[in-house]
């Protein structure tokens, strides 16, 4: 029964060696884990920020936009309106010239 028991005890004795090193892993695991949730979080808050500054962004730019177009359209309409006022003075001109030479 000698032999059986420093047996049994060589086993347990990896047994428990075996414990350790799983031990160790889950710890090491544990730390990883800790770590990524950590990198996880701090990404999550920067994409939050980035999230209100991309709208933001868009919102500004929509406000920009519009004015631009506003502008635009002022622009067209003060050619247009610059060209009727040009045709007409000339028109006149030709006219007054046209009933100063009969």
């Amino acid at each position: 029964m000698s032999a059986t028991g420093a047996a049994l005890r060589g086993h347990h004795a990896a047994l428990q060696d075996g414990l350790q090193e799983l031990r160790a892993r889950r710890d090491e695991l544990s730390g990883r884990i800790r770590s990524e949730e950590a990198e996880r979080v701090r990404l999550q808050a920067r994409i939050a920020t980035l999230s209100r500054r991309l709208s933001d962004t868009s919102e500004s730019l929509a406000g920009l936009r519009s004015a631009r177009a506003h502008i635009d359209r002022t622009i067209a309409e003060i050619d247009t309106a610059s060209g009727k006022v040009l045709t007409r003075s000339l028109l006149s001109v030709t006219r007054d010239r046209t009933r100063g030479n009969h």
